[in-house]
């Protein structure tokens, strides 16, 4: 008698669970404006103007925090006017290089990545590590080809750590 009763409320919880299935939502077609702006996207030239903006926006940001962060030498001797144009004039000087440096950096790593993204056709790990490398021997070149490769190695092995963490977030 049990085993029927049982059996009985088995058969209710799964007769309730077919009944709260969610309805399937009818897939709809993309836009013409939804269509142009991906097109848009997907060009190499466009992505990498948006990326190195961003980036020196991200420079400015960084300048101006680690500007502020910076300390007179001679703190002692000079009055509070002179400290703050001290500062405001670190501010900038960092703001200004580390905006440089940041666009240049987004800028070369995203069109390296859309280039050799649409050369192969795929998107994956290596895609990441060329553009890594690519960066990496760009920014270091003033030095040599020494350091060319080191920049390489290390902007690669480091653009390649990111992307496999930012894989296990999404």
């Amino acid at each position: 008698m049990a085993d029927e009763s049982q059996k009985a409320v088995s058969n209710d919880s799964v007769n309730s669970k077919e009944v709260e299935k969610p309805q399937i939502q009818p897939l709809s077609l993309p836009t013409v404006e939804e269509i142009r702006g991906q097109d848009i996207w997907n060009n190499c030239a466009v992505r990498s103007v948006v990326s190195g903006v961003m980036g020196g926006g991200l420079g400015i940001a960084m300048g101006l925090f680690l500007g502020a962060l910076d300390n007179p030498m001679m703190q002692e001797q000079m009055t509070g006017k002179q400290q703050f144009i001290f500062q405001a004039k670190q501010m900038g000087r960092r703001s200004w290089s580390s905006a440089k440096a940041f666009a240049v950096m987004g800028f070369v790593f995203s069109a390296a990545e859309c280039v050799v993204e649409k050369a192969r056709a795929k998107h994956d790990i290596t895609n990441t590590f060329v553009a890594g490398c690519t960066t990496g021997a760009a920014i270091s070149a003033k030095s040599g080809p020494q350091a060319a490769c080191m920049g390489c190695a290390g902007f690669a092995a480091f653009s390649v750590v990111i992307e496999k963490f930012l894989e296990r977030h999404q």
